[in-house]
C-alpha cells in the first residue's frame, strides 16, 4: 500500500534529513520596531515618500506614544499594588497550609482591553517570578489547563494576546517537553532542580485573563489543584474578572472558596480612561488635528453604546487620522506652524486646487473688495502661497483661544444642577462645534442657574476659573510656538473678568431704584407695524419698571454679560463660522467614518453575492442587470440567486436542476438539450453545487429541514 494512502485525509511530512534553522537572537527593540514598522510595508516608496504621509507617520506618532503613556501611567496605579500583594504572599505560604494566595482583577467589561493590562503585569513580575497567562480557549478540559499551565512555566513561552508577534525565543539545549509529558510531578521535579535552593523562593504566577469564560467544573478542579500543591510550589492565582465579584462567588462554591485566600483589586473605570485620553490627548492644543463636533460625537457614542473598549477608540480615531491626511498633499500642512511653513513650497497645482475647493474658501473670497486680488488668489498660486502663511496662523491661534475658552466656561457650568451644557470638556467640545451655544436653550439656563448663585459660591466658583483656567494657559498653551500669541489675547479678558470679581466682592446687598424711563424714550422708539412687535415692546417695558436691583447682582449681571461677549462669543464659535481653511486641520467626514467602522454585513453579503463584480472588479462577473445569471459567475452567487427566486421550502432536486442549466449554458445563450436524462448529472457539478449550499447554509440564509429531507428551509427575506 501506497504510504500516503490513508482510510482517511491527513498531511505527510518526509524530513528528508532536514534540521531546524537556527534562530536568529533579536533584541526587545527589533522586536518593537518591527511592531511599529510592521503597517509601513504595505505601502510602496510612491505613498511613503509624499508630504502628507510623512506628516500624517510623524502626528501619530505622537499622539501614540502620548497614549501609551498615560496608559502606562493608569495600569501602574493598580499594579504597583497588585505586585505588592504578590510580593507579601511570598513568605505566608507555607504557614497557611493548602490556602492559595488568590487576587481578584475587576477590569470592567471591555474584554478588548484587557489583553494590555495582563502584558504589562507579565512584564512588571517577569523578574520576581515565573508568570503563565491561561486563555480559556486553551482550557476547555481540566488535562489541557494543566498541561498549557506545566508546558508555559517550564519552556518560559508565555500565551499572548493573537494580534500581538509572537516573540522569539533562545534557543535551549535540553529536548522541548512534550504535551504528554506536562504534568504536576514534572513541574514539581523541575521546580525543585531550578529553584529550590534559592532564599527566596520564586514565585508560580497563573493569570487567568477571562475568568467568566472558563468552564466552571474545569475551574473548581484546577483551583483544588493548585491548592493541594501549595506547600511545595508557591502558586499565586490572578483572576480577571470582567463583571463583578458575585460571577467569583457564582461560579465557586464553598469547598473551592475555603481553600483561597482572595484579595481584590480594582482598575480605572474605561469611560474614565476615556476621558483622560480625550482632556489630555485629543484636546491637547499642541497637536493641530482636531476632530469635528459630530465625528467626536460618533466615535465617542460607539465606544459608549457598542464596546466599552479604549482601544477600539483609539484604532477609529487613527482611521478619521489616516482619512484626514491620506486626502492629498495639501492636508500635510496640517501640522505646527514652523514645519508647515517649509511645506508650502511643495505644493503643486493640483494641491493649491484642492485648497481652493474647501468650503470656507470661497466666502473668505467673497470678503475681498480688490477684483485684482480676487483674481490673483483664483489663478495664481504662486500669490496664494505667500497668502497661505497667515492662513494657517489664524486657524492655529483659533484652535488655541477655542482650548482656552473651553477650559474656562466648562469649569463654570461643568457642576450646576442637571448639567445642562455637559460636565465634561468633550459633550461641551461637541455643542460648541456644531451650534452656536448663546443660542442654545441650555445655556441660557446655565446662565440664569449662575445668577440665583449666593455671592460666596459665585466668587469661589469664578475664582476656581480664573485658576484653573491661568494653570493651564501657562503649563499647555505657553510653551507652544504661538503660545505668546494666544495669551496676547486671552490674558486680558482672563484679568478683565478677575477684576470684575473684585467688584462683585466688594458690591453689597443693598437695593438701588433704577430712575424711571422718560417720554422721550417711548417716542423715540420705531413705530409698530404689527401686533407681534407690539407685545414685543411691551414686554421689554414691563421689563424696566421700577423693580429694586442690588448693587451685587448689578456687578453679577455685568461680569456674566462680560464672559459672554468677550470669551464665549468670540472663540467657542461652530465651524460653520472658524477661520478660512481651517478644514485642513478639522476632520469631518463621518458618512466615510461610519460606512467603514460601523459595517453593514448583511447589505453588504448581498452586495457580494448579488452582484460580485462590485467587489471582484472582474470582466467574466460583469453583469447588464442586477437579475442577470450567467455560468462564470462563482458558483455561490449562482445558488444565492436562484434561492431568492424561491419561496420559504427549496426543493433540493430543483435547485440542482436549475443550477446546472445555468453553469452549463452554451456559449450563445442557449441552454444544454433538455432530451439529456436528468437523473444523470455531472458529479463534478453536484460536488460545486453541494459545496456552494454548503456555504450558503454557513452564511445563514438557509438551513435544512427535518420533516422533509429533500428541501431546505430558507431564512431570510
Amino acid at each position: 500500500m501506497d504510504p500516503t494512502i490513508s482510510v482517511s485525509k491527513g498531511c505527510f511530512v518526509y524530513k528528508n534529513g532536514a534540521t531546524r534553522a537556527a534562530k536568529s537572537k533579536t533584541t526587545p527593540n527589533k522586536n518593537k520596531r518591527k511592531r511599529s514598522l510592521g503597517n509601513s510595508s504595505l505601502l510602496g516608496p510612491e505613498i511613503t515618500s509624499q508630504p502628507f504621509y510623512t506628516a500624517y507617520s510623524e502626528t501619530w506618532q505622537q499622539l501614540h506614544e502620548h497614549i501609551l503613556q498615560l496608559q502606562q501611567d493608569s495600569y501602574s496605579r493598580t499594579l504597583d499594588q497588585l505586585v505588592q500583594y504578590l510580593e507579601n504572599e511570598c513568605g505566608t505560604q507555607v504557614e497557611d497550609g493548602e490556602i492559595l494566595p488568590t487576587a481578584a482583577l475587576l477590569t470592567g467589561i471591555n474584554q478588548t482591553d484587557h489583553f494590555k493590562q495582563f502584558e504589562a503585569l507579565t512584564q512588571r513580575l517577569q523578574s520576581r517570578a515565573r508568570v503563565c497567562v491561561l486563555q480559556s480557549r486553551d482550557c476547555s478540559t481540566l488535562k489541557g489547563a494543566i498541561e498549557s499551565m506545566v508546558f508555559n512555566l517550564i519552556e518560559g513561552q508565555l500565551e499572548q494576546d493573537s494580534e500581538e508577534l509572537q516573540e522569539e525565543i533562545e534557543d535551549r539545549d535540553h529536548k522541548r517537553l512534550r504535551r504528554s509529558q506536562c504534568t504536576m510531578k514534572q513541574l514539581n521535579s523541575w521546580y525543585s532542580n531550578n529553584f529550590q535552593m534559592e532564599q527566596r523562593k520564586r514565585q508560580l504566577v497563573i493569570i487567568l485573563p477571562d475568568f467568566e469564560c472558563f468552564s466552571s467544573h474545569v475551574l473548581q478542579d484546577f483551583i483544588l489543584i493548585l491548592s493541594s500543591h501549595c506547600t511545595v510550589l508557591p502558586f499565586v492565582l490572578v483572576l480577571g474578572v470582567a463583571t463583578a465579584m458575585t460571577a467569583v462567588h457564582s461560579t465557586l462554591p464553598y469547598q473551592v472558596t475555603s481553600k483561597i485566600r482572595l484579595r481584590v483589586f480594582q482598575t480605572q473605570a474605561a469611560p474614565t480612561g476615556l476621558n483622560e485620553v480625550l482632556d489630555k490627548v485629543l484636546l491637547s492644543p499642541k497637536y493641530a488635528f482636531h476632530l469635528s463636533g459630530k465625528a467626536f460625537k460618533f466615535l465617542t457614542h460607539i465606544f459608549l453604546y457598542y464596546d466599552f473598549s479604549i482601544q477600539g477608540f483609539i484604532q477609529s480615531f487613527k482611521y478619521c487620522l489616516m482619512e484626514h491626511y491620506f486626502a492629498g498633499n495639501a492636508f500635510s500642512l496640517c501640522t505646527v506652524y514652523t514645519q508647515a511653513l517649509p511645506k508650502i513650497k511643495l505644493l503643486i497645482a493640483d494641491d493649491m486646487e484642492t485648497i481652493r475647493r474647501l468650503p470656507s474658501f470661497r466666502p473668505y473670497v467673497e470678503q475681498i473688495n480688490d477684483c485684482k486680488r480676487i483674481i490673483a488668489i483664483l489663478t495664481d498660486d504662486d500669490y496664494l502661497k505667500k497668502k497661505l502663511p497667515q492662513l494657517l496662523r489664524d486657524c492655529l491661534l483659533h484652535f488655541l483661544n477655542f482650548r482656552c475658552a473651553l477650559e474656562f466656561v466648562t469649569e463654570l457650568v461643568g457642576d450646576l444642577p442637571r448639567c445642562p451644557l455637559g460636565k465634561l470638556k468633550r459633550e461641551l467640545y461637541v455643542l460648541s462645534l456644531n451650534k452656536k451655544i448663546t443660542s442654545l436653550p441650555e445655556f441660557k439656563e446655565c446662565w440664569q442657574m449662575l445668577g440665583f448663585l449666593s455671592k460666596d459660591e459665585f466668587v469661589a466658583k469664578l475664582m476656581k476659573c480664573v485658576t484653573t483656567t491661568e494653570e493651564f494657559m501657562q503649563q499647555e498653551i505657553a510653551p507652544l510656538e504661538l503660545g505668546e500669541a494666544c495669551l496676547a489675547v486671552m490674558r486680558p479678558q482672563i484679568q478683565e473678568v478677575r477684576q470684575l470679581l473684585d467688584d462683585v466682592v466688594l458690591a453689597t446687598m443693598e437695593t438701588h431704584h433704577p430712575p424711571p424711563p422718560t417720554v422721550e424714550s417711548h417716542t423715540e422708539s420705531r413705530p409698530i407695524t404689527s401686533r407681534q412687535e407690539l407685545k414685543a415692546q411691551l414686554l421689554q417695558r414691563s421689563k424696566q419698571d421700577h423693580q429694586p436691583i442690588t448693587e451685587f447682582a448689578r456687578c453679577l449681571q455685568r461680569i456674566l454679560q462680560h464672559i459672554e461677549n468677550q470669551i464665549v462669543l468670540p472663540h467657542l464659535r461652530p465651524l460653520q463660522e472658524a477661520p478660512p481653511l481651517h478644514e485642513l486641520f478639522v476632520f469631518s467626514d463621518i458618512a466615510t467614518v461610519r460606512r467603514n467602522i460601523i459595517g453593514a454585513p448583511r447589505a453588504a453579503l448581498h452586495t457580494a453575492l448579488n452582484n460580485p463584480h462590485f467587489y471582484m472588479q472582474c470582466k467574466c462577473c460583469e453583469l447588464q442587470e442586477s437579475q442577470q445569471l450567467m455560468g462564470t459567475l462563482p458558483d455561490l452567487s449562482v445558488v444565492y440567486k436562484l434561492h431568492l427566486e424561491c419561496g420559504r421550502m427549496i426543493n433540493l432536486f430543483d435547485w440542482l436542476q436549475a443550477f446546472r442549466s445555468v453553469v452549463c449554458a452554451n456559449d450563445d445563450g442557449q441552454d444544454v438539450d433538455q432530451n439529456v436524462d436528468q437523473e444523470q448529472i455531472d458529479p463534478q457539478i453536484q460536488a460545486r453545487f453541494t459545496r456552494a449550499v454548503a456555504e450558503l447554509q454557513f452564511l445563514g440564509y438557509i438551513k435544512m429541514s427535518k420533516r422533509k429531507t429533500d428541501h431546505a428551509t430558507r431564512l431570510t427575506w
